[in-house]
């Protein structure tokens, strides 16, 4: 039986100055929310929380966010949601706080709300988590039977923070398209659980066509802090049409190999989306990509400020136990990559991880981009 499912956030809510409408969305949802928040985000966030939760009569209780979605700290606000008798639970920052509520909200019985702060990856409308090792490892993706009932960002809020988020969430999102295009492909399914949708797939598309048409412009902006028509763009972009379209598109090799990287630790420290674009150059080089399509993705996703090359993640070309780790991994039983539309074996991601800085840097030489820069994870 071929079964095609699409799911979605609850509700979608988006724009300059949106957080002063916070309660009145969550008020809708329940009477007792719990905020978590880390203290950097609650300190430029927390009093125009706050005041809007005043403004609909509802409690400010705010709880501390670790800074790493793991088992052990998914229980721990189990714990705080328990004891504080919350009907609501909502997170208030970047993709980890979300993640982390996300599977606690699921796990406590109640309702869930994001209020992303910045655009950095499409996790904040999915059914789904990304549960990390408390070495910054990937452990598992957890998967939910309803997707977040409200997810509300304020552009401003978003513009407000550094530019590197923005620029994070265009590599996490640019893999959207790639990935459920070989998905569609293959007749993988989708972390929706069944075929990709028409719909599912058309938005992943846009995604990519907006980001291509309005990313440059927006991140200038936001360097300024300003928000233009190409910053709305961009945020919607990176944040429901990655989200859906990832999800009732498909996931392949991009986010198998951001996985993969994860493994190594030599790659913390990098944004989620950093290490996505990685992985979907190595997909584009797995599918034989011609010249001019890998050309023009190393030129564009250098000029927004992504790796490109191995370096740029940490890791040398010739570390040939790192660039295995990071195949291996990649390639496990249950990877996502395996939704590709021909078989991908450890080899064959090796090979292509290998390859991509000795090409990449040459295109950005006659590109005039500049040369890969190595990273040094921060310890």
């Amino acid at each position: 039986m071929t079964i095609r499912t699409m799911i979605s956030p609850g509700r979608y809510v988006q724009g300059k100055g949106a957080i002063d409408q916070l309660g009145q969305y969550l008020a809708q949802l329940g009477s007792k929310p719990l905020l978590v928040a880390d203290g950097v985000v609650w300190g430029f966030v927390g009093h125009d929380v706050e005041a809007s939760l005043t403004r609909a009569g509802l409690p400010v209780d705010r709880r501390d966010f670790s800074g790493n979605p793991s088992s052990r700290e998914v229980d721990r606000l189990v714990g705080e949601i328990t004891s504080s008798g919350a009907d609501v639970v909502v997170a208030i920052g970047g993709g980890s706080t979300i993640d982390a509520v996300k599977a606690a909200g699921h796990i406590a019985g109640i309702r869930w709300a994001n209020a992303p702060t910045v655009a950095s990856t499409d996790a904040p409308c999915s059914a789904l988590s990304v549960i990390y090792t408390e070495d910054g490892e990937f452990e598992a993706y957890r998967f939910f039977p309803r997707n977040p009932d409200l997810v509300l960002v304020d552009s401003q809020v978003v513009a407000n923070a550094p530019a590197e988020f923005l620029i994070a969430g265009v590599g996490d999102a640019l893999a959207t398209w790639l990935e459920a295009r070989a998905t569609s492909r293959s007749g993988s399914k989708t972390m929706a659980g069944g075929l990709p949708t028409l719909t599912g797939t058309a938005l992943a598309k846009l995604s990519w066509d907006v980001l291509w048409e309005n990313a440059l412009p927006a991140i200038d902006a936001v360097r300024d802090h300003q928000v233009t028509p190409a910053v709305e763009k961009v945020i919607e972009a990176n944040t429901l049409l990655s989200g859906l379209g990832f999800e009732s598109g498909g996931l392949a090799a991009a986010h198998a190999v951001h996985n993969g990287l994860t493994s190594v630790a030599a790659t913390h420290g990098l944004a989620h989306g950093q290490k996505v674009n990685l992985g979907s150059v190595a997909q584009l080089v797995l599918e034989g990509a011609t010249p001019g399509d890998l050309r023009d993705f190393i030129e564009f996703t250098t000029a927004v400020g992504l790796p490109t090359t191995l370096t740029e993640v940490g890791i040398r070309p010739d570390d040939t136990e790192s660039v295995r780790a990071v195949a291996t991994a990649a390639t496990a039983e249950g990877e996502t990559i395996h939704s590709m539309p021909f078989e991908v074996t450890a080899d064959d991601v090796a090979a292509a991880l290998t390859s991509i800085d000795r090409h990449a840097t040459r295109v950005r030489e006659n590109a005039d981009l500049p040369a890969p820069a190595p990273y040094t994870a921060k310890h």
